[in-house]
Parts: structure tokens; sequence; C-alpha cells
């Protein structure tokens, strides 16, 4: 990611130019894949695949939380991240089938020590189970990385909360908030959350002060505060992010910012992605490597 001005919504966020400690955090919901008789002509997913190739081929985060993944759409992103990046998560059903929530992880940073999904339901050892008022099935994927330049281990959590019921993101954010507490690691959380940055689903999320919004306390910030959904639209600055990335306040936040690019004059997804630029624990980061 490179720093530039608060200019206006075509905002470059490109990799490189850093602090070498730092991570390049990335959460993006890339739009389920609709039939194409079912959707119009901007959501359809052979008119956006190549809009998330050129994206990513740009942005290459060292970690990064999808949500709405369905198999073949996961497949296109290992293709397009190349052999550099693996991925852990499968889908959210009963059989590990349908939209899924992967973490892809630059393996030339990160080393995978342990990863889990889990249902967000009152018994979440069972695949597709539901409960707290959501009709499908909602999960997290959970990974414990080693930063390989640090030494560093870490968790990463990456969910897609329901988009209907408030009683079954208030559970799932206690839930994964409840995990993280448990745990004496540092840990991320990337996701689609379905609420915004006022919401009680915030606060369950960050309540006991054992996760932080890295947007609100970034170092810098590398872009406007849009409005995450802008679903095919142009994003209003100061517009709800329903699109989050919370980390331990152990971590620093070094730059935040939120994509408003289009690509080749379009939209590569209804969501624009959100980034942060985290430096592992008892690390600093260099304003004069990130400025070049």
């Amino acid at each position: 990611m490179k720093h530039v001005p608060e200019t206006g919504r075509e905002v470059s966020i490109t990799a490189g130019g850093y602090p070498p400690a730092a991570l390049h955090v990335m959460t993006w919901n890339i739009r389920r894949r609709i039939p194409g008789q079912l959707t119009h002509r901007a959501d359809r997913w052979a008119t956006r695949a190549p809009l998330i190739r050129e994206a990513l081929s740009q942005l290459r985060p060292t970690i990064l939380g999808v949500q709405e993944a369905l198999p073949e759409q996961t497949a296109f992103l290992q293709q397009v991240l190349g052999p550099s990046h693996r991925f852990v998560g499968w889908g959210r059903g009963r059989h590990h089938t349908g939209e899924a929530t992967p973490v892809f992880y630059d393996t030339t940073q990160l080393e995978l020590i342990d990863w889990r999904q889990q249902a967000l339901s009152d018994t979440p050892e069972v695949p597709g189970s539901v409960s707290w008022g959501n009709l499908f099935p909602r999960a997290f994927v959970a990974a414990t990385f080693r930063h390989r330049a640090t030494g560093t281990r870490f968790l990463v959590f990456n969910t897609h909360l329901d988009p209907l019921s408030r009683r079954s993101r208030l559970r799932s954010a206690r839930a994964i908030r409840d995990h993280i507490r448990t745990t004496q690691l540092p840990a991320v959380v990337t996701g689609d959350v379905n609420a915004h940055q006022n919401s009680a689903t915030f606060r369950a999320f960050t309540s006991g002060n054992v996760l932080t919004d890295t947007w609100s306390v970034a170092a810098g910030h590398l872009t406007a505060e849009w409005g995450t959904f802008p679903n095919y639209r142009a994003p209003r600055p100061g517009g709800k992010r329903i699109d989050w990335i919370l980390s331990t306040p152990d971590w620093q936040v070094h730059r935040a910012g939120i994509n408003a690019r289009q690509y080749a004059g379009a939209w590569a997804s209804d969501h624009l992605s959100v980034h942060a630029l985290l430096i592992p624990p008892g690390e600093t980061g260099n304003d004069e490597l990130h400025d070049r």
C-alpha cells in the first residue's frame, strides 16, 4: 500500500513502500456468483472477474479475508494470487458446501500453524448448523500464523455475519470476541459484519477492550472514510462501514484505507475492500520507508 493524499475516491492502494515488518491485511466481500439471467450486467461474475484479477494483481495483500466465495470463485482467487499464496476455509453448509469465508495468506511472509472453522450457532462443531435467528448458516475461519520476519504468532478470524438478524449478529460478535479473549495471542478479525460503526454489533466486538477498530486507531489514513457497500454506485464519504478489520490493542495500526477505485471503469464488487497495515506487537514502523 502506498501513502497518498486523500484527494478523491480514485486513490491508489498498491503494494510496496511500507515498513518491512508490516502486514498488509485486506477484507473483501467479492459478491457470490449469480446466474446471468437473474441479475444485471454490472453484477455478473463474467463482468467482474477480470476486474478482481486486476485489483488483486496490484494489491497483493499479506492476508486476505474473503466473503461470499463459492468454490469456483475461491479457485479463481487462488489462481490470481498465484503460488505465493494459499488459503484455508471451506463452505459454510452441512457438507462444507456453498459460500465460504476463506483466509488467503502469503506463504513467503507467513507460516500456517493451525486453522479451524466453526459454525456460529449453539452447536459450533456441527457444520451448517443455525441458531440465533439466522436462516442460513454462518461461520468463522480462524487461522494461527507465525510471521517469518519477526517470529510473532497471531490469530486471524474471518467471518460474514447475517444481514437480517440483529440477534444473530450480536451473538456471533460475542462468540468471536470470547474466543479471542481466551487466547494469549494477538488477533485480527476481518469480515463483512452487515452492521455499521455505531451499531450494537460494533459495541459487542469492542467491549472490554478485546478488539479495536483499525480505522479509528490508525496512525494515518490512505483514503477518505467511504461507505463500504455502495452496491455498484459511487461510494459516499462518511458512509456506513459494514466491512471491518479489527485487531487486539497490541498491534500498531500504521495506516488504514478503503479502496474506492474502479478498474477498467467498472466496479469489481458491490462492496469496497478495506485495508490495514499492521505492525506486530513489539515492532516499530518507519514512516520514511512508507512515504517513498
